[in-house]
């Protein structure tokens, strides 16, 4: 794609990439799992600032890209998780937000995370024989590790963890009572999906060049959700398609109109009404055969 098509086509590509990254790491948790997570978007900053942080003031290397974001990720993700998982339904999507708010506040208010203005110029990190300031080299990039997170998360739902997974969200007391930690299964699938989490935040801060605290507020977990909810849920094809849409319909509506997030407001409106089962399920449900 970087040698056929335009500029904004391939970034408008990447960053459809690094979003369905971060909508998949959420699908593990809400289609799979059961969990509901208005925090997610924790993960998804702390990894970018990590990143920010290890690439300006330490070494532009692959760890400092990837490595460290995705370990700080998971180890906020074993702390968050292991108080979270205590509670369901409402009130851990309550507890999550208020976690995700909290490290939004934080950023914001930091002097040395850049407070409100965040932290510009966030280099790309230093390949041998790779320059990763050239669009096909990072477009490249980017695909290898959106395509490393797409078989992981599809080896681990496929997996009899996987199927405990789903399990506990059909039925967790039923799982507890034929013998299953149903808590050690969420809060392993709550770390997982927040290493992913975090490695999606590290890819877009290099990206963007830039991380702010919006990447922190839980309006992005938001934008995710609706990226998972728009593509189909228990699947991993499902939220990368949403995000292609959500992120698409953004791009050509907010050309033409202001008021783009009305439109984007209504058709979310209609898949919840209309399309519980997503796009993938619309795709799945045309090619099936009529009898």
């Amino acid at each position: 794609m970087p040698w056929v098509a335009g500029t904004y086509p391939v970034k408008l590509a990447q960053e459809i990439l690094i979003w369905g990254i971060f909508a998949m790491s959420l699908d593990l948790l809400v289609g799979y799992a059961g969990m509901i997570s208005f925090g997610h978007s924790a993960f998804f900053g702390l990894g970018g600032y990590v990143a920010a942080l290890c690439l300006k003031h330490w070494s532009p290397s692959l760890a400092s890209a990837v490595l460290l974001p995705a370990v700080a990720a998971g180890v906020a993700g074993l702390v968050i998780g292991y108080l979270s998982i205590r509670v369901s339904g409402v009130y851990f999507i309550m507890l999550t937000l208020a976690f995700s708010q909290m490290l939004y506040a934080a950023a914001f208010s930091t002097e040395w995370l850049g407070s409100s203005d965040g932290l510009p110029g966030v280099p790309r990190p230093s390949l041998p024989g790779v320059d990763l300031n050239l669009t096909p080299a990072f477009h490249l990039y980017v695909m290898v590790f959106f395509a490393l997170a797409g078989v992981a998360l599809d080896r681990i739902v496929r997996s009899p963890f996987g199927r405990v997974l789903r399990g506990i969200d059909d039925n967790a007391h039923r799982m507890a009572a034929v013998g299953y930690a149903v808590n050690r299964f969420k809060l392993v699938a709550f770390v997982v999906a927040a290493v992913i989490a975090g490695l999606a935040g590290s890819l877009y801060a290099q990206f963007n060049g830039y991380v702010s605290p919006e990447m922190l507020f839980w309006t992005t977990s938001g934008e995710a959700l609706l990226m998972v909810i728009i593509g189909g849920t228990r699947t991993l094809a499902g939220p990368v398609l949403g995000a292609a849409a959500f992120i698409g319909l953004q791009s050509l509506v907010s050309s033409y109109t202001e008021r783009w997030m009305l439109i984007l407001g209504a058709v979310f409106i209609g898949f919840v009404l209309w399309a519980p089962a997503g796009l993938l399920g619309l795709v799945q449900e045309g090619a099936e055969p009529r009898a």
